[in-house]
């Protein structure tokens, strides 16, 4: 990891993850809800890639400003099906069961297949072992989850580690559940963190112009 770290909501990011190359951290944000007039943060989030790997496979919008591409879904389309490196690094700032977290990814998820009728019994069965996953953690303030998507192909890796500790790891085999996961995470109007969406595009429109 690189020795340089990126602030995130008081939260501190690496600047960049070492895998096979380096990835930069090129988008961060926050999860949110409103309770009772306050905002309340939940997780950080940073998303990682070779800014030079991505940068071929967004063309179309070259020279496109930020705001241009923040409602822009088919640029974020093509960030999701771009074959390049990802990591998607997710911080937890306030303690949450992890069931709680589980739900809120299924639905997100299984919503956007039934979209695209690609929610088959298949798919149905690998989401459920991503919520099996979830269901007996807890996610203590500072865990740590971890999506990484190969280049090399449409799999998701997901680990957790709380407190320090090498945590629990698990392999997302269907192609369909883990670009909806990638989606939820990078997909524009509809991702689960618009300061994520609005970092993203800033930081990809620089990349193109």
């Amino acid at each position: 990891m690189g020795s340089e770290v990126v602030m995130v909501h008081e939260v501190p990011f690496p600047s960049q993850i070492v895998t096979s190359k380096p990835l930069s951290l090129i988008g961060q944000g926050i999860t949110d809800i409103e309770i009772h007039f306050l905002q309340v943060k939940f997780t950080a989030i940073g998303v990682y890639v070779d800014s030079s790997d991505v940068g071929p496979h967004l063309g179309n919008w070259k020279g496109k400003p930020g705001n241009a591409l923040v409602d822009d879904d088919d640029f974020f389309h093509a960030l999701v099906s771009a074959p390049v490196e990802k990591i998607v690094r997710v911080v937890v700032i306030k303690e949450i069961k992890g069931s709680q977290y589980g739900v809120q990814m299924e639905n997100a998820v299984r919503d956007r297949l039934a979209e695209e009728d690609k929610y088959e019994e298949e798919e149905e069965a690998a989401l459920e072992k991503v919520v099996e996953f979830f269901q007996s953690k807890y996610f203590k303030k500072d865990s740590l989850i971890t999506y990484h998507f190969p280049s090399d192909s449409r799999f998701c890796e997901i680990a957790f580690a709380t407190e320090g500790k090498e945590g629990a790891k698990m392999k997302v085999e269907n192609a369909n559940v883990a670009e909806m996961i990638q989606k939820w995470y990078l997909g524009g109007s509809r991702g689960v963190s618009p300061s994520t969406t609005a970092s993203l595009a800033g930081a990809l429109s620089a990349i193109l112009s």
